[in-house]
């Protein structure tokens, strides 16, 4: 049946009268599907027992929890706790009676460039604002799923390789320890980890790597790449050719691709072999050092692949807080980076078990699961208006009904109870 044009519009007169008063009400009625499933998880408990030497009339593992919260509702400083003091649902979500006051967690808000009064924060390499001190840390990331398996904060006036070595060690050792020394690892890095000690690391430790090598004046790369004649296809617009290269000064034997990639103008990468014709247009040049069995196409998309980390690196800047500095204490401003990860994890892990739907491999080795951002997440399921009641002696969440919200709770309720 057709609905009448009339019938389409509503007539407002005038403005609705705002008033506060005591209300079970939530904004963030989702909090509760997120709540099962940590508890599922036994990650109430195991905060409490790793925070249980930090005393507190709080406790560490609720304040925990409470800034767990606050990233998943979408609050990025701590100041911000004020206006989400008075929903059931986030009391709920971290176990506390009263939501305690940002006085009380003794912190203030302020972001990444933390200015000269923060511990350990120093100029960096940030090209855009390279006056401004700032951290860096350092981050392993599992390319299938998103998760961050490793997070380690540094000053910003490091390299990008430093600590690196004791970093990958430990990456290493927590996954052989966890799963088994058979477990297959593959790493890809840029070249700030072409070193000595990264590669023997990785070979002794059984590891797949595909590593970018820089075109440093010691290394002949300029010079195989000028004297090449003949260069294979790899993909559109991109060819290449495999060298076994000989570093003495490493007392090393690396398998290395160098591939060039046609480009339409010259960009600020063509310095690196101008001593070409103008004739051949312009390139640019990257090489990279791999013990993977993959010819030129299948491990130029695999080192590809590693681009996509930026993306889960932006949503963990833009949606988890992790580009927020909260205090002046580097150990604190580090605790606030794992609990930003561990947010970030956390909601992977739930999308893992209750939403995510399997994608076609592909040979970048990426995502291998649909994963909704945490921008989609928190509007599709988080952010929903609800009341807090209690019927039939039972505490019961009501909803607005809405046909779409609906079919997806029941969804996720259907996982979290299989």
């Amino acid at each position: 049946m057709r609905l009448s044009v009339p019938s389409l519009g509503r007539m407002v007169k005038q403005p609705l009268h705002i008033e506060f008063g005591p209300q079970q009400l939530s904004s963030y009625s989702g909090l509760e599907l997120l709540r099962r499933y940590l508890r599922q998880r036994e990650l109430p408990s195991r905060l409490r027992a790793a925070c249980a030497v930090t005393g507190g009339d709080y406790g560490g593992g609720r304040l925990g929890l409470l800034v767990l919260a606050l990233l998943y509702v979408g609050a990025r400083r701590l100041e911000h706790l004020r206006y989400l003091a008075g929903d059931p649902l986030i009391a709920r979500f971290c176990g506390l009676a009263r939501i305690p006051t940002a006085r009380t967690i003794d912190v203030d808000g302020t972001v990444v460039r933390t200015g000269a009064t923060v511990a350990w924060a120093f100029r960096g390499f940030n090209p855009h604002h390279r006056k401004d001190p700032s951290y860096y840390p350092l981050l392993a990331h599992v390319a299938q799923t998103g998760h961050i398996l490793r997070v380690k904060n540094r000053p910003g006036n490091v390299h990008d390789s430093k600590q690196s070595v004791a970093f990958l060690r430990e990456v290493i050792d927590g996954l052989r320890t966890r799963f088994g020394r058979r477990l297959p690892l593959e790493f890809r890095m840029d070249a700030a980890f072409c070193q000595r000690a990264v590669f023997r690391l990785l070979a002794a430790r059984g590891c797949a790597y595909a590593i970018k090598v820089g075109y440093w004046h010691w290394l002949p790369l300029k010079q195989l790449a000028a004297e090449r004649q003949r260069w294979l296809p790899v993909a559109p617009n991109v060819t290449g050719f495999f060298h076994d290269l000989s570093i003495p000064p490493w007392n090393l034997h690396l398998r290395v691709m160098i591939y060039r990639k046609h480009v339409g103008h010259e960009s600020p990468k063509n310095f690196q072999l101008d001593l070409f014709s103008p004739d051949d247009g312009h390139f640019e040049y990257s090489a990279v050092a791999t013990n993977l069995a993959l010819d030129l196409p299948a491990l130029y998309a695999f080192i590809c692949g590693r681009g996509a980390q930026e993306k889960t690196i932006a949503e963990l800047k833009g949606e988890f807080a992790l580009d927020v500095v909260p205090t002046r204490h580097y150990g604190a401003n580090s605790a606030w980076q794992q609990l930003s990860i561990l947010a970030h994890n956390l909601i992977r892990s739930f999308q893992l078990d209750t939403l995510a739907t399997p994608k076609p491999r592909s040979r970048k080795r990426t995502y291998t699961y649909l994963i909704r951002s945490m921008r989609t997440l928190r509007f599709l399921l988080v952010a929903r208006a609800g009341r807090l009641t209690r019927l039939g002696g039972r505490h019961v969440l009501r909803l607005a009904h809405n046909p779409a919200t609906e079919a997806l709770y029941e969804s996720i309720d259907h996982h979290l109870a299989a």
